[in-house]
This record gives C-alpha cells, structure tokens and sequence, in this order.
C-alpha cells in the first residue's frame, strides 16, 4: 500500500472506477468498509452520506446520492474483485 488509509477522510464527488486501484481507494479502505457496514445493516442512504460521506442529503439531495451511490459501488467491486488486486500489489511491493 502506498497510501496511508485515513480513518475520516472527506471524499470526492465521485469514487474512482475501473480495474485498478488506486491511491484514493487506499486513503478511503475504512469508507468503503463503513459503507459495505451500514448497507447490510440497511441503514438510510441519507444518514450514511452525512456521517461517513460528510455530505448534506438535504441541501444538495441528487449531488449527495451519487457520491454515496458511487463510493458505495466502489466499496462492493472492492469486495467482490478489488481485493485481489490489493492482494497482488502487496505481493509485488514485497519483492
């Protein structure tokens, strides 16, 4: 890993996409784990963007629903596929 993983960080608009992953998937790992927490405790998405995401569903209703929709299919790829290219980047980085 070649980014420190933040406990809060604040997020973008938009979560990364494609097959990589990439220095703010490391920095936001315990986001996405936050995320991956509350969808199966089937948590209100609005809720869940103004504690983990930091964004306000009220004032700005559809930006905040994509960026928690979005970070949140970013956490579930990591789940399903992502972890195996952290799993191969940290072998590369141990030789």
């Amino acid at each position: 890993m070649r980014t420190p993983v933040e406990l809060d960080p604040d997020v973008d608009d938009e979560a990364p996409t494609g097959g990589f992953i990439t220095a703010y998937d490391e920095r936001h790992f315990v986001t996405y784990l936050r995320l991956l927490d509350a969808k199966a405790e089937d948590a209100d998405w609005k809720e869940v963007a103004r504690i983990v995401l930091h964004r306000d569903p009220v004032a700005e209703e559809m930006r905040t629903y994509r960026c928690w929709q979005s970070h949140l299919e970013r956490a579930q790829w990591l789940s399903r596929e992502g972890y195996k290219r952290i799993l191969e980047q940290a072998a590369a980085n141990k030789s």
